[in-house]
Formats: structure tokens, sequence, C-alpha cells
């Protein structure tokens, strides 16, 4: 069974992508998180309206989707930006002055952690553990881990 469709700010693609994926996965039991890993792979987020979809495909309230989306933080809730900055939270990391990098961080691009920048060309996000230890605190710009980083030179990274 295929939900209705409701007006909703999705455009037809990103609608028929959230249905494909919902219609693939709603019979696989606990298929709620293989559904939300599945469009924010497809989408780069999980979008509000497609909420209702998926409690529709899953036989759930939108309070089950909604809550299961805001519990984890992995999931985004709005379009990322060209590039996403992940700062390392680990506890050798803020040893060697992580917190200050995301306080510096913070500042520079006037966000939040899960936040993007007003021009959508940077996300920024915790990240806990890069498996850079001896080197920290670490960052990462899209797929390319840094060392040692400073709020000095993480400016020269995002520069």
């Amino acid at each position: 069974m295929e939900p209705s469709s409701s007006k909703s700010p999705l455009n037809a693609d990103d609608e028929r992508a959230i249905k494909d994926i919902c219609h693939a996965k709603q019979d696989v039991p606990g298929g709620l998180l293989p559904i939300l890993h599945d469009i924010q792979r497809s989408l780069g987020y999980v979008p509000a309206a497609a909420v209702p979809i998926i409690a529709e495909y899953l036989n759930l309230s939108r309070a089950d989707v909604h809550g299961v989306i805001s519990f984890y933080h992995f999931y985004r809730t709005s379009p990322p930006g060209q590039k996403t900055l992940y700062i390392c939270r680990a506890e050798a990391c803020q040893a060697m002055g992580s917190r200050e990098l995301e306080v510096h961080a913070q500042q520079k691009l006037g966000v939040d952690y899960h936040g993007t920048t007003k021009d959508g060309t940077l996300s920024l996000e915790p990240v806990y553990c890069l498996g850079n230890c001896a080197c920290s605190p670490a960052v990462m710009l899209d797929e390319t881990v840094y060392g040692r980083v400073t709020p000095g030179r993480l400016d020269e990274i995002l520069g």
C-alpha cells in the first residue's frame, strides 16, 4: 500500500525517493533506522515532510518517528552544507584543547553543532574519535583528517 500524497514541501523526486525507500523496507523488522539512514544517504538529511510518509508506511505515529530522528544526533533535519567540518570530542582531544577549538569554530562559523552556515557552504558536526589521538586535537573536513589543530590552524584549513 502506498500512502496518499499530502501537500508537502518535498519536490516530486525527493518524495518518490522517500516512498521507494519506505516501500523497500516497510516489512523489515526494525526497519525505521535503515529507512532513516537510506533517506539521509539519498537526500543528505531527513526532511520533516518525510515523517508522515515514514509513519504511514510503518504504521507508527508521527511522534514515534520524530522521536527517533531527534534522539540520534546522526540524523540531520536540514540540508547539509557543501562541506562538513567534524571536531573530535573524545577524551584525548578534549585534554589537548578541542573545547577551545569548538568555541572558536562555532564563533567563526556562526553556528552550533548540527548547524550549517548561512551561505550553505559548511556544516559543523561533533564526532567521538577520529582515531588520531596521538595528534590531538583532531578535526576532519569532509574526509581529510587533520591533527594538532589550533584555532589558527583551523582558520587556515577552512581558508
